[in-house]
């Protein structure tokens, strides 16, 4: 599968990924968890992005940090300038 890294902030998962999903021989709890997984792929690509690092060189600190930043933008700024949109 391929993974692109510079995808839309609002679709972490395309209708061609979804669908090679719910074709594979999983059960509904594994085809949320891998769905989960690719979408935490996506993320953990713009964040170690925007750090200018590698995401094995990703810290927890960092990741913290980064959703930390991401949600007082989305509380002080509005969804429309945070990454995540939700």
């Amino acid at each position: 599968m391929d993974i692109a890294p510079n995808q839309s902030s609002t679709q972490f998962l395309t209708l061609d990924e979804s669908a090679q999903v719910d074709a594979a021989l999983l059960s509904s709890p594994e085809k949320f968890l891998t769905r989960l997984t690719i979408s935490s792929l996506r993320i953990l690509q713009h964040i170690a992005q925007e750090y200018d690092v590698s995401i094995e060189s990703l810290t927890t600190k960092q990741i913290i940090a980064w959703f930390e930043k991401d949600a007082k933008a989305r509380r002080e700024e509005g969804v429309e300038v945070a990454y995540l949109k939700w």
